[in-house]
């Protein structure tokens, strides 16, 4: 691996991102995901039960959270992408997974925007439901292509050699423990 491609494994600020081998950004995304797909659930719930104003309610906190979430996980996303080698397919794959989630999270700022506007009599109107659906089907492609960042690419995950550590038996010869290949035949 090239130093420049290497640099995408490295933290900008450690303080900022997360140190060597433990980003933030993966950690961050599950709170604009789970709250929007859990106001998903509360916004079709609402529309089963009696009076669903309470639910239509926690749907619409949860969209408000999931937006502040999305902005917390894109800054950081932000700074490991400036280190992605521009020309790259790691690069042409982390700006379409940006752009992606530029978008949803537009998607769900507008959603936020429509319900509280919205007279519905205690129910979350059809919209907005609709709205977040396509916004979460979305989410899971820009998530697919944020997984392939980390596992086909490798961004911000570290190296190779030390990821063999995980894999080396305690029992094994030092020169294996310490990620270098054993010279001569191991008994079966």
């Amino acid at each position: 691996m090239q130093e420049r491609d290497a640099r995408a494994k490295q933290p900008v600020s450690a303080v900022l991102t997360g140190p060597y081998g433990h980003p933030f950004h993966p950690i961050l995304v599950t709170v604009p995901i789970g709250a929007w797909v859990s106001s998903l659930v509360l916004d079709l719930a609402s529309l089963w039960v009696s009076d669903g104003a309470a639910l239509a309610t926690g749907a619409t906190w949860l969209i408000g959270i999931g937006v502040v979430g999305a902005l917390a996980a894109a800054v950081v996303g932000l700074l490991d992408f400036v280190l992605i080698p521009t020309g790259t397919p790691a690069h042409r794959t982390a700006l379409v997974h940006m752009g992606l989630n530029v978008a949803i999270t537009v998607g769900f700022v507008l959603d936020l925007v429509w319900r509280l506007n919205a007279d519905a009599a205690g129910r979350t109107p059809v919209g907005p439901i609709v709205l977040s659906v396509v916004c979460l089907l979305a989410l899971g492609l820009s998530g697919s292509l944020g997984g392939k960042l980390s596992y086909r690419y490798g961004v911000r995950v570290v190296t190779d050699a030390e990821q063999a550590d995980g894999f080396t038996r305690a029992d094994a010869p030092a020169n294996e423990r310490l990620g270098r290949p054993s010279t001569g035949a191991r008994g079966v």
